[in-house]
């Protein structure tokens, strides 16, 4: 069988299986976002998965094992050290991530906020962990009395900025956050993205809009889109894909505003004519589900994205792969609001395949890098061992 012509790469955002065996370190035993999650629900509904091999992982209530499996199947464990949304989409693309990224559970040093109040002439309100939601109910009037910015930060090493939009214009806004992204490139920072979070609305209806943009570190290495793209090769980002890597290799941007505007966006990808990866970022099961710790919100996702995925699989041509995994684990039962550290499933799917197998486990998440890499007969990343030949 000759290599395939295009990639489809799907990253189901936060959706873990089960603790890592270095869980412990994270302060995540236990932690199994898929487990806990089919167990509130008694049960999750995911016939598609089902079929292609997500129990034959290992079962997930609700979730019919697969006598016949459509695609190969397998976990992969993390190798790099840190659990956060970067890390994981860098290792896919070869990267291995030695230092982790700085988080701020106390809220960002007091010299930062000093010179962001200085270089944006605006003063500073919040600067502490929060919901993105509940911090608009507290602070959202007081921005719009004063002007003032509404810094917040998360588990996640992110720096976001909040604002109305009819207080201060969008394009204020995204200075802003360049300004930010600039001052957090210090390396006693560390900041992993600068979020623009505008939002509209009056007190007690406020609402945060599509208009959302991310300014992230660019990846410490040259990943394998880096090298597909300077070999003539396609790479459309769909999602946040763009904004993680700082838009390195990317041939063509595509923003989305929800996970089914995601899935919307990549079949309509299959319809186009190139050669070389669609790479998608499915965001709510994180950002909506995960870390509001919503076990019956997040179920419900996983559900809808399994009723959309016979879409993907009828326009799959012969020659086109489809590579279903995820970047972290987010157990919504789990403690607190934080990643946790757990396996990801990978499905690996293709028209050729009469039955599918259990692949070895993949001890990081380069292997999927490298197989893209060894697919398109590109130089390999220095991390990570092709699959190719074990799916063909």
């Amino acid at each position: 069988m000759k290599n395939f012509d295009r990639i489809f790469l799907i990253v189901m955002d936060s959706v873990g299986i089960g603790e890592a065996p270095d869980a412990e370190k994270f302060n995540d035993k236990g932690a199994d976002t898929l487990g806990h999650i089919a167990d509130h629900m008694n049960g999750l509904e995911m016939p598609n998965m089902g079929k292609l091999g997500l129990s034959n992982i290992r079962e997930i209530k609700g979730i019919q094992k697969a006598e016949k499996p459509m695609a190969h199947f397998t976990k992969m464990q993390e190798a790099s050290n840190g659990k956060d949304t970067m890390t994981g989409h860098w290792e896919i693309m070869g990267l291995h991530i030695e230092q982790p990224f700085r988080t701020f559970p106390d809220g960002f040093p007091k010299e930062l906020i000093q010179e962001l109040e200085e270089k944006t002439g605006r003063k500073i309100i919040g600067n502490k962990p929060a919901s993105g939601t509940a911090i608009l109910d507290e602070l959202g009037k007081e921005h719009m009395d004063t002007g003032a910015l509404i810094v917040y930060t998360s588990a996640d090493s992110v720096l976001q900025i909040a604002a109305h939009e009819e207080i201060i214009p969008i394009e204020e806004q995204y200075r802003i956050c360049e300004i930010a992204r600039e001052i957090t490139l210090d390396e006693k920072y560390m900041v992993g993205r600068v979020i623009a979070r505008p939002f509209i609305g009056k007190p007690g209806e406020f609402e945060r809009t599509s208009n959302r943009h991310d300014y992230a570190l660019k990846p410490f290495g040259r990943t394998v889109m880096n090298t597909l793209k300077d070999q003539n090769y396609d790479v459309v980002a769909i999602g946040k894909i763009s904004d993680i890597y700082d838009g390195e290799g990317v041939t063509k941007a595509i923003r989305t505003v929800d996970n089914d505007d995601g899935m919307t966006k990549l079949v309509e990808s299959m319809d186009k004519n190139f050669n070389g990866i669609s790479f998608l970022n499915l965001v709510d099961f994180d950002a909506k589900y995960g870390h509001r710790r919503d076990p019956q919100g997040y179920g419900k996702a996983l559900e809808n994205f399994d009723k959309r995925l016979p879409e993907v699989l009828d326009k799959l041509q012969e020659n086109d792969l489809l590579i279903i995994t995820a970047d972290h684990g987010n157990d919504p039962v789990h403690h607190g609001t934080d990643h946790t550290r757990e396996y990801v499933p990978l499905v690996v799917y293709h028209t050729g395949i009469t039955e599918g197998k259990k692949l070895p486990l993949r001890e990081t998440f380069a292997d999927i890098g490298a197989t893209v890499a060894e697919n398109f007969n590109v130089d390999l990343p220095e991390f990570g061992r092709s699959f190719l030949n074990e799916i063909k």
